[in-house]
């Protein structure tokens, strides 16, 4: 017969007593909860984010990517400051940054394809230290009075300066090659972090130039881009491999259309810019201008984060004329602002909103340029784009400026509308060529 089972006691729970005064007081140690925890933080799965910097050395090398990406946004800001108030000529000013601007976009491809050839650190440092020199030597030229030629011939020597969110780009690209959602996540903190860049830049250039003395910009920017780089060049292990491109390997100048995509896109950043301080300053508040802009890059920021967080439905071929449409619609809430109420106060929500279609749609257009380009040619297909990007601002400002002063700033607004139109009918036309062309052949 077999023996009765005892009922199971609970544990004894730890009482501990002890005599305060005239009391006697009994703290009870056991757990509040028995079984599993209820804690929300441990049963909640990691973000995207999280997961995307959970990986070995991601953090490292991000950190000093940002630390040398910071200074993109200052160094044309305190060079104006720097030569106009030395030299008393903002034309000056604007023709020397110009300059470099001009040789950034012929030199980058060319130090992007020695990147892919011989290496991120084996060409990034050198590339650094010279652009670095370049803007040391600017200052010492402002400094000490040396003729306008060597102004111009001592800032182009930036455009040394290597493609830094391409060769971040393309470490997460070698990183994540087998898990492209993630990819998606990581190309969507890179437009957040480009926007959040240009955003704070000017910012912190315009307080140290105002708040200690003028070369203080160029000189902190010289400092963080060589300090980032060095931190960046660091992380060996994360870096991509050498990978020789095979002969019959398509080119990166065959994304043309695609290029001609990012000219367009970029032609909005430009005209946007320069139509918005015309606006301002016919509104009788020029000083708010930065600020009124600086709206724009924060939705934009906002919603690459946004959009790195949700897994992508569909190729990035499908999406890439959405956002572009999207892009086109949202350009028009500044043109409705400004012709209809006539406030500043009015534009600054617009542009908050039109800054919500610009990162979604260059995550997109990236994702497709990384897609399209050899592996061994990826850092300079995306130097490829920059060029594109600044071909574009310096059109989309000389016709946003033409457009402010002939026609009026309120209806210039209608420019990056057009440029963004433009962007989306390019790239439709490409796809319904690239279709007709599959089935001719």
């Amino acid at each position: 017969m077999p023996e009765p089972t005892q009922p199971t006691r609970p544990a004894p729970r730890p009482y501990t007593h002890t005599v305060t005064a005239d009391s006697l007081v009994t703290v009870d140690f056991s757990p509040r909860f028995d079984g599993p925890s209820r804690s929300p933080s441990r049963s909640r799965p990691p973000g995207p984010y999280r997961r995307l910097f959970a990986r070995p050395g991601t953090r490292a090398f991000t950190v000093g990517n940002l630390i040398a990406r910071l200074p993109m946004g200052m160094f044309s800001v305190s060079a104006v400051v720097m030569i106009a108030g030395a030299r008393g000529s903002y034309a000056l000013a604007g023709a020397v940054t110009a300059t470099g601007l001009a040789a950034t976009g012929l030199a980058g491809p060319w130090i992007a394809r020695l990147v892919d050839r011989y290496g991120q650190a084996r060409v990034a440092v050198p590339a650094t230290v010279t652009a670095a020199l370049g803007s040391l030597a600017l200052l010492l030229c402002v400094r000490y009075g040396t003729p306008d030629w060597t102004l111009f011939a001592a800032y182009a020597a930036t455009a040394a300066t290597p493609n830094l969110g391409g060769m971040s780009r393309a470490r997460w690209a070698h990183l994540l090659r087998a898990d492209p959602d993630a990819l998606h996540t990581a190309n969507s903190f890179e437009q957040a972090a480009d926007e959040l860049c240009f955003m704070l830049g000017p910012v912190l250039a315009s307080f140290l130039t105002g708040t200690f003395f003028p070369e203080a910009g160029t000189l902190v920017g010289a400092v963080l881009l060589l300090t980032g780089v060095l931190l960046f060049t660091a992380q060996r292990a994360t870096e991509p491999p050498l990978r020789p491109a095979a002969s019959t390997a398509r080119t990166p100048l065959r994304l043309a259309a695609l290029l001609a995509c990012f000219v367009a896109t970029g032609a909005v950043f430009g005209s946007m810019e320069v139509v918005t301080i015309a606006y301002a300053d016919a509104q009788g508040h020029r000083s708010a201008a930065g600020a009124v802009l600086a709206l724009q890059a924060a939705g934009s920021c906002a919603a690459g984060l946004v959009y790195g967080a949700l897994k992508p439905t569909g190729p990035a071929e499908r999406r890439l004329p959405v956002c572009l449409l999207a892009m086109a619609v949202l350009m028009s809430l500044p043109l409705l602002a400004a012709r209809t109420l006539d406030s500043l106060w009015a534009l600054a929500p617009a542009l908050l909103a039109a800054g919500t279609a610009t990162a979604p749609t260059m995550v997109t257009a990236m994702t497709l340029v990384q897609d399209r380009t050899p592996q061994g040619r990826l850092n300079e297909g995306m130097s490829l784009v920059v060029t594109a990007l600044l071909t574009g601002v310096a059109t989309g400002s000389a016709a946003g400026g033409w457009a402010a002063e002939h026609v009026a700033p309120a209806a210039a607004y209608l420019t990056p509308v057009a440029a963004a139109a433009a962007a989306f009918l390019i790239h439709t036309a490409s796809r319904i060529a690239s279709h007709n062309s599959r089935h001719t052949h």
